[in-house]
């Protein structure tokens, strides 16, 4: 028999047909379109089937006209499990509400664990955690995701080089690890400083090793600064040379800024949508409206539904949608020049600088402007420190212990 759970859905009846003529009477079903199925023979003169639930309701006014005994044995199907449902309602709901309750406790929090930080910083992720609102008790449904509260923790809080947020079942567990470790005492094989760059000698401070360099010389790429062979010739020693080389550096850098730029900013306005995400099918319970707002951008926040430890295949969508305006921002001639200078020192600075470098001049070689924009070519001189460390090849360590041996 196909088409089972239709025939479930819509109820079945399990009938026995007995006395004479229960042939004839089949056909009789059969010919004015009743459906029967798994039809039996029990004895010469009688018979069961099953058939549709509507079709045993078309089927008393066959059985009237007819010499036959029908009986109808077994009754099954979603209207027959509905009606013994409400005979056992309170159960029902009972189980309905404790499975609920069940389901809403799985998504609350009951714990949060905080391993790795001291006692100073641990109180201090606490408060953070209760302004965000991440606290015992809180449905999780309500608080930021895990990414957002692991951005909001590190911007907030000085002291933590990073931490690691995880949500498992109820309770939400931080990884921590602070700032100011202390660090390994730095173990440094005999070795040269020579120049990373081409430049013009400054200023130098050595701590240990012998400078070969003076102020106002100009140094070329690999060339040595300090050498890590100190003593009398024939008795020198290798050490760890260790100290500061800074010269003058010299930058190209070449910008373009458009007089005119486009951009969009928030002007404020956001509207609030809430959903049930089921597998790849999302189902609105708030916010059915189109956004009214002509340019938008939106920011989903997912929170996973979990009963017990595992988690369903449900999810809570927060979306927020914001409108944002275009903005057309216009620049003088002299204020571009201003300001794209500006941009080629920031570019010199985060490309070829550390932090201990500094700009002492510029001077702009070629400006113009063209096609709405201004391009500018501009020679920064920069002071820093050139010198970076190259270990001694062990062949020149071994000849100068044989040569002060000898």
């Amino acid at each position: 028999m196909k088409n089972q759970w239709i025939e479930f859905l819509f109820g079945r009846v399990t009938v026995r047909v007995a006395g004479k003529g229960t042939e004839r009477f089949i056909n009789i079903l059969i010919r004015n379109g009743l459906h029967i199925w798994d039809v039996k023979r029990h004895g010469t003169e009688t018979i069961t089937f099953k058939m549709r639930l509507q079709d045993a309701l078309k089927m008393r006014k066959y059985a009237r006209r007819s010499e036959c005994d029908i009986t109808f044995l077994q009754r099954s199907g979603a209207p027959f499990l509905l009606k013994r449902s409400l005979k056992n309602s309170g159960f029902i709901i009972g189980a309905a509400i404790f499975l609920f309750l069940i389901l809403l406790l799985s998504n609350v929090v009951w714990g949060i664990e905080i391993n790795g930080a001291k006692p100073a910083t641990e109180h201090q992720i606490r408060k953070e955690l209760d302004k965000m609102g991440v606290k015992v008790g809180k449905f999780q449904f309500f608080i930021d995701n895990v990414e957002t509260i692991q951005k909001k923790l590190t911007n907030q809080i000085g002291a933590l080089t990073w931490v690691g947020v995880e949500l498992k079942g109820t309770t939400y567990h931080f990884q921590v690890v602070e700032k100011n470790q202390p660090k390994a005492p730095e173990v440094l094989s005999p070795r040269n400083l020579i120049a990373k760059k081409e430049a013009t000698i400054v200023n130098y401070y050595v701590e240990k090793g012998k400078t070969v360099v003076d102020v106002h010389d100009h140094v070329k790429v690999g060339q040595l600064l300090v050498s890590g062979l100190i003593g009398k010739e024939g008795e020198e020693i290798p050490v760890a040379a260790k100290g500061e080389v800074w010269g003058e550096t010299w930058y190209r850098s070449q910008v373009e800024l458009p007089l005119k730029t486009k951009f969009y900013v928030f002007n404020g306005k956001e509207q609030q949508k809430h959903s049930i995400l089921l597998g790849k099918w999302e189902i609105p319970i708030w916010g059915f409206w189109t956004p009214k707002f002509k340019e938008f951008e939106t920011e989903e926040n997912i929170h996973k539904i979990h009963f017990l430890k595992w988690d369903l295949p449900i999810s809570m969508v927060n979306s927020t949608v914001r409108e944002r305006e275009e903005v057309v921002r216009t620049y003088g001639v002299q204020e571009a020049f201003k300001i794209a200078v500006e941009l080629a020192k920031k570019n010199v600075i985060k490309n070829h600088l550390d932090e201990e470098a500094s700009i002492k001049d510029e001077k702009i070689l070629h400006k113009s402007i063209v096609d709405g924009k201004v391009k500018l070519e501009v020679l920064f001189i920069a002071v820093e420190n050139i010198a970076k460390a190259q270990p001694i090849p062990k062949e020149t360590q071994m000849n100068d212990g044989k040569a002060k041996n000898n």
